[in-house]
């Protein structure tokens, strides 16, 4: 059987010196291999880690079975598994055939894509037998949306201009009109700004039968439906925009991706409730595997009295304990805050009293710098970091309303009765938040500050305390 081959291969490769230390592999291999035999739906939950340590023992069995197998994934971790997991399991002689790119494959093997790829297989019909396996987990439903995303941008109108020139006219009066809606408007926090139905209702109008569109004009009248939302995204200084429109459930949109075909997803999530059932699985074989980094107490620094990030005193608060933190530390700090005016104004003043050691969202600091940047920048960018000293926490990383496409999904909820920030936000932001304080966790001397007093102030931030556990509470600064 194909469970135990894979166990006996890759206790041989550990034997050797292979792999990591993770103390699951064995374990992972069997219930993959076991997947994969028997074509069902398996979620294995994983601590959020660093560098992936368990990808060995997903993919070896990947690599043994005769079945064909077609792996998401994003192009970073496709360029990790080519110059260290394959290339390891290549060396003790486990070869398959492997094909990448959106064209079929000539033979079974294989076949490697991203998420965005995965998406345009599908819709063309040449996924075939093929079962999946995913190692993000965690931003599978985010990749799938921004692979099925349409962007209508100035040139896309100019393109359709001249393939119907018959409808010029017409277009650029509607362009005209929404150039004015959305551009005459002061400049807000966020460049995003969403489209209502009615607004996009002429434009849809016009193009309504119209045979010949080029892409991705296409798409765009193909996904008119209350799952889909869109917005604009504006640049004032140059008078344009573009028109994105994106699924509120990427993978219901995409129906029947799932059906009648064997997927493994795992990855550092929370699969509870009706986010188990938006994944699409179907009765999954479900198998949490936790890591040993998980249960090392993490020093948490959490005022009891720290302001509320709606109140006019946090700015100033969040500035005066920032400042405490950093004071005198040897190591790299990172201090985490999503709101972009919030977290200038913090660089700035951070920067004026401690000089050089402060940066925006700098990939080289000094040894003991302080990076300020965004929660996207730092998941997307820690590990060319070194591991930090201590991360401050400015903000949870809570979506905002403010941003189009959280507030339709919160509103999707919403009019289904359903408490949407139990449900959506709060997960959401405690696998962010675990993913990223892994860093933190594999040092001993690491300390994570949160600033943000909703943890104390509301009732939900005792959930997000026991995400966190186990942690040592501290309830003041000790001096070095």
């Amino acid at each position: 059987m194909l469970e135990a081959q894979a166990h006996l291969c890759l206790k041989q490769l550990l034997k050797q010196g292979g792999g990591s230390s993770w103390p699951h592999h064995l374990t992972l291999t069997r219930l993959v291999a076991r997947s994969l035999r028997r074509g069902d739906h398996s979620l294995f939950p994983v601590s959020a880690t660093v560098d992936r340590p368990w990808l060995l023992g997903l993919l070896l069995p990947v690599l043994m079975a005769n079945h064909p197998v077609l792996l998401v994934a994003s192009e970073a971790l496709q360029r990790r598994l080519l110059q260290r997991e394959l290339m390891l399991l290549a060396e003790v002689g486990l070869r398959r055939p492997l094909w990448q790119g959106i064209n079929p494959p000539h033979e079974p093997g294989l076949w490697m894509v991203s998420p965005a790829e995965l998406v345009q297989i599908w819709r063309s019909g040449n996924l075939g037998e093929y079962q999946l396996v995913c190692a993000e987990a965690e931003e599978l439903e985010e990749l799938l949306r921004q692979g099925q995303a349409i962007r209508l941008t100035p040139k896309d109108w100019d393109q359709l201009g001249r393939a119907k020139p018959e409808l010029a006219q017409t277009l650029l009066v509607l362009h005209e009109r929404l150039s004015r809606q959305l551009l005459n408007r002061p400049i807000g926090r966020s460049p995003s700004v969403a489209i209502a139905a009615e607004q996009e209702a002429p434009l849809r109008l016009l193009l309504q039968g119209v045979e010949g569109l080029p892409e991705p004009w296409q798409h765009w009248c193909k996904s008119h439906s209350q799952q889909w939302t869109s917005w604009a995204i504006t640049e004032p200084q140059l008078l344009q925009w573009s028109l994105e429109r994106q699924p509120l459930k990427p993978l219901e949109s995409l129906n029947g991706l799932l059906l009648q075909r064997g997927a493994i997803l795992m990855g550092s999530l929370m699969p509870h409730g009706k986010r188990l059932q938006d994944l699409g699985l179907r009765e999954p074989v479900l198998v949490p595997l936790h890591t040993p980094e998980r249960q090392t107490a993490i020093p948490l620094y959490a005022p009891r009295l720290q302001a509320l990030p709606n109140d006019p005193l946090f700015p100033e608060q969040l500035l005066s304990q920032c400042r405490r933190l950093v004071l005198g530390r040897t190591e790299l700090s990172v201090v985490l805050v999503d709101d972009n005016p919030l977290r200038q104004w913090l660089t700035s003043a951070l920067a004026a009293e401690f000089g050089r050691r402060v940066d925006h969202e700098q990939t080289a600091p000094e040894s003991n710098g302080v990076i300020c940047c965004s929660w996207s920048w730092w998941l997307a960018q820690h590990q060319q970091l070194p591991a930090p000293g201590q991360l401050i926490l400015g903000l949870l990383p809570i979506a905002s309303l403010e941003d189009p496409l959280t507030a339709a999904r919160v509103n999707d909820l919403r009019q289904q009765g359903r408490d949407w920030f139990r449900e959506l936000l709060l997960p959401e932001a405690i696998e962010k938040l675990q993913r990223g304080l892994a860093p933190l966790r594999v040092r001993e001397a690491g300390r994570l500050a949160i600033l943000d007093g909703r943890l104390r102030g509301r009732g939900w931030g005792q959930r997000v305390l026991e995400a966190l556990e186990p942690f040592e509470p501290l309830e003041r600064l000790l001096p070095l």
